[in-house]
């Protein structure tokens, strides 16, 4: 039997509703004339850039659709790379290939495409169909990120990546999103993949849930959560933190991948970042928003910030106890 929680014990366990995100949040603490900067995937590269943020690297991109019968000739040298509409969101539009061949390229999940695939995918990205506003969009062609071996027993075909909600320069909750089979290998709930909580204080793992339900284990691999713990914790934190300055958005989501060879990299900002994140932790992001809201004078330093969220939020256990 399905058991439906009021209103009332939303508001005691802390929960942040879409439309309490919209107008107290989103509304008043990110300017529209900002959101060009985390909407568009390359503008978003070059300010990463300019700040000293890791981001994946540029193969290339493109905007023209006469530009896609070149597509062979640019891609001839890539073993592996990843495809995104520039103005793309939850995960739509994405294509991974993990490795490429004269006739075939293949994507994260093991399937085989061809060239003609890849045109029709590139083509329909220009047009339109993956972007906000359906608008015509940029295709870009970017560097593939390998997974650090921490994580190679809890994905599926794919990187999974950690998803920190910075709130006025704050990291205030973060969960790592692992790929399943019927994700398709993306780290994107809504098509099934993982959504783990961490803990802000140590990235220590304290629930999992798929479809909204808890889960023990990964339904791919039969891998057990209770053991991982995201290594470079505080780096990953700082990262974060420090898009708050690069953005100027006071409410966002900083998804970071943990490269093998590079570290943590930053895969993109989200204006408007979803609200699953909650359901990964057991409990509701309103208390934490409310501590730093009422924070009489603001830490400078994202280090500073990063150390206030540590030693703060720890104490907001999850699963309704943080009032």
């Amino acid at each position: 039997m399905t058991r439906f929680i009021g209103l009332g014990q939303l508001r005691k366990l802390g929960i942040l509703g879409m439309n309490r995100r919209n107008i107290e949040f989103i509304a008043r603490y990110n300017p529209r004339s900002l959101y060009p900067l985390v909407d568009d995937k390359l503008k978003t590269k070059v300010l990463a850039r300019k700040y000293g943020i890791p981001v994946p690297e540029l193969y290339f991109s493109m905007r023209e659709q006469h530009r896609v019968r070149d597509l062979a000739g640019l891609l001839e040298n890539l073993e592996g790379f990843a495809v995104k509409p520039a103005r793309g969101s939850g995960g739509k539009g994405i294509l991974i290939i993990k490795e490429s061949g004269p006739n075939a390229y293949i994507k994260s999940s093991g399937a085989a495409i061809t060239l003609n695939d890849l045109k029709r995918h590139v083509s329909n990205i220009l047009g339109g169909l993956y972007s906000l506003a359906g608008t015509p969009d940029a295709a870009i062609v970017e560097e593939l990120i390998h997974c650090d071996d921490i994580f190679a027993d809890y994905s599926w075909e794919g990187v999974p990546d950690i998803r920190i909600i910075v709130f006025q320069g704050y990291p205030v909750m973060a969960m790592l999103r692992l790929t399943t089979r019927v994700s398709d290998g993306k780290a994107n709930l809504h098509q099934g993949a993982v959504g783990v909580g961490l803990d802000i204080s140590d990235g220590k793992i304290i629930n999992a849930v798929q479809y909204s339900r808890p889960i023990e284990r990964h339904p791919d691999t039969n891998k057990a959560f209770d053991l991982v713990r995201v290594p470079g914790w505080r780096e990953i934190l700082r990262l974060a933190s420090c898009c708050y300055e690069m953005t100027g958005l006071g409410y966002i989501g900083a998804d970071i991948v943990l490269d093998k060879k590079r570290g943590p990299v930053l895969l993109e900002l989200n204006a408007r970042p979803g609200l699953n994140i909650q359901l990964a932790n057991g409990g509701g992001l309103v208390p934490r928003l409310r501590v730093v809201e009422d924070l009489k004078k603001k830490h400078a330093a994202p280090e500073d910030r990063v150390r206030f969220a540590v030693e703060t939020f720890w104490r907001m256990r999850p699963c309704g106890n943080e009032s």
